[in-house]
């Protein structure tokens, strides 16, 4: 069966996004080293990614006008503002803990759940995340988007792989 994947980069104090949803801090220690090993790596793996819109915006005005960086994947933008969909990115209001458990159980790779933070959370809720894999960026922002909120439920992960580059920590945790 599919695994659902987290893989998102955050902050040492815990945020994905500055208090402008901005991602400009994102990069290791050495910003003349590009090294992205692990997500070529994660990306073979995955064949559909799941995303907020707010995410979708940033990658298609700011990260990536010219092209979609997901191009021969299924992209589904999580929106209530739909738009017009296409072969390969389908705008869709439906619930992401439904679209999510629906997508597990089709064939093919697995999944990737891009962001943002209220995507990430509510699969959280529902024990959706089969695994985190989590690039700690060599930065404090002090205040912005958290990537995960308040719950009432713990969560037990084992972690199953680490990996360090360019002061970047990649931890990759499973569900216990």
């Amino acid at each position: 069966m599919r695994k659902i994947i987290l893989y998102i980069a955050m902050s040492l104090d815990g945020y994905i996004a500055d208090v402008n949803g901005g991602v400009s801090w994102l990069g290791g220690e050495d910003a003349n080293n590009s090294s992205m090993d692990s997500y070529l790596n994660f990306i073979k793996t995955i064949d559909t990614v799941v995303l907020g819109k707010k995410t979708y915006n940033q990658i298609v005005n700011e990260l990536s006008p010219d092209n979609w960086v997901y191009s021969g994947m299924k992209s589904y933008v999580i929106t209530n503002n739909l738009f017009k969909s296409n072969d390969e990115i389908i705008s869709t209001n439906e619930d992401v803990c439904s679209l999510v458990e629906k997508l597990k159980k089709e064939n093919g790779k697995n999944i990737w759940i891009c962001g943002g933070a209220s995507i990430v959370n509510q699969l959280l809720n529902k024990n959706l995340i089969d695994i985190y894999y989590i690039s700690i960026i060599p930065t404090i922002l002090g205040n912005g988007i958290k990537l995960f909120g308040n719950f009432d439920i713990e969560r037990k992960l084992k972690l199953i792989n680490t990996n360090n580059y360019n002061g970047i920590v990649d931890l990759i945790y499973e569900n216990r």
